[in-house]
């Protein structure tokens, strides 16, 4: 460490294959077996929530349609999710991270950043604490996780990831622009599938190869998201870890095994999509002004479009008619959509509306 420099603490928690592991846990049937958390294949536009570590031996992946993960692994067990369930597993595993901090910024239920520069109980090092948080969640839930710790965000989060399940990895300052550069561009956090495609395009294979781009070329190559890539291939992650984040949007989505062709057809899928972001903002006491539907259609393509209401809502049928308006307003031209999506922005909580909205943050588990 140079003299004078001091670096953050930061650990990534990410629970392994979470619901899986959770129906496992509960369950001893589903014990050893290959099993799928989402929609069954036999209904239409099923989705993979996450595989079991036995599925994924078969290339069964989250996000897959639930159709290619039974052609995939034949012998699988599909179970719907149980998210009240898994809420209270992650209420628990966020109150064992209070044993050691309160600086914790949660992406999802089962994963969460955690800054323990200054932690609770006077450790001091961050890797036994990340051992600790493991051990507690083992002996308290029955339950892995994976942890990476660095003194960044960005590369504690890939360090989590590099030595599943069940995991813990160190990255510290002096490895850091080494191991960015031997990275894949695909493995950068951030970077989907279409700007890794660019990149490879481009001759940009790993952060090696992005680092003899000037910051002037990355971002007229990749838009803003160019900065954080000029940086973060350097090893400068400069952002905090949020306790509180105020938040901005919250979407349901849903990709279809079929293309939809008919406006009638999507109507009714929109229908759940606008039930179950109704159901998610009454149970985070939320309501918004402005509501979008998404369509990404056959080619990969996406269009959105925005309807902003006078009033503050959360209320089902507000957001099916503000959605059906934008359905039978939307320039589909006959293009074939595989994706629909419905989401709400411009938020005032509604457990809070009389007071200052400075002071509105919350967090979604």
């Amino acid at each position: 460490m140079p003299e004078g420099v001091l670096y953050r603490k930061i650990i990534h928690i990410d629970m392994d294959a979470f619901y899986a592991s959770v129906e496992q846990r509960d369950f001893p049937e589903y014990r050893g077996k290959a099993l799928i958390v989402g929609g069954k294949p036999e209904g239409r536009g099923g989705v993979v929530a996450t595989a079991s570590y036995e599925a994924r031996k078969f290339g069964v992946h989250s996000a897959m349609p639930s159709k290619t993960a039974q052609r995939l692994c034949p012998q699988a067990v599909f179970v719907y999710p149980r998210f009240d369930a898994y809420r209270v597993v992650s209420k628990h595993i966020h109150e064992i991270f209070h044993r050691f901090t309160d600086i914790i910024e949660p992406l999802s239920l089962d994963e969460a950043y955690l800054d323990v520069t200054h932690d609770k109980q006077g450790i001091g090092y961050a890797m036994d604490i990340a051992r600790l948080i493991k051990q507690a969640i083992k002996e308290d839930l029955n339950l892995t996780a994976s942890a990476g710790v660095s003194i960044n965000k960005f590369v504690a989060k890939i360090a989590s990831g590099m030595n599943k399940p069940d995991g813990l990895t160190f990255i510290g300052p002096s490895r850091i622009e080494a191991f960015m550069e031997k990275l894949e561009v695909e493995k950068f956090y951030g970077v989907g599938k279409v700007t890794a495609a660019k990149m490879k395009a481009m001759g940009l294979h790993t952060g090696a190869d992005l680092k003899k781009l000037s910051e002037a070329e990355m971002i007229r190559h990749f838009g803003k998201p160019g900065k954080f890539y000029y940086q973060i291939v350097r090893g400068i992650d400069n952002r905090p870890v949020e306790a509180h984040r105020k938040t901005k949007s919250v979407s349901v989505e849903d990709t279809y095994q079929e293309d939809l062709t008919l406006k009638d057809t999507m109507l009714p899928e929109l229908e759940t999509l606008s039930e179950r972001l109704a159901e998610r903002l009454q149970r985070h006491g939320l309501k918004g002004r402005t509501i979008t539907v998404k369509f990404k259609f056959h080619d990969f393509t996406l269009m959105t479009r925005s309807h902003s209401l006078t009033t503050l809502v959360n209320n089902k049928e507000n957001i099916i008619r503000t959605v059906k308006a934008i359905l039978d307003h939307a320039p589909l031209n006959d293009k074939r959509v595989r994706l629909l999506g419905v989401g709400m922005s411009n938020f005032e909580r509604a457990a809070e509306k009389k007071k200052d909205k400075k002071d509105i943050q919350l967090k979604l588990f």
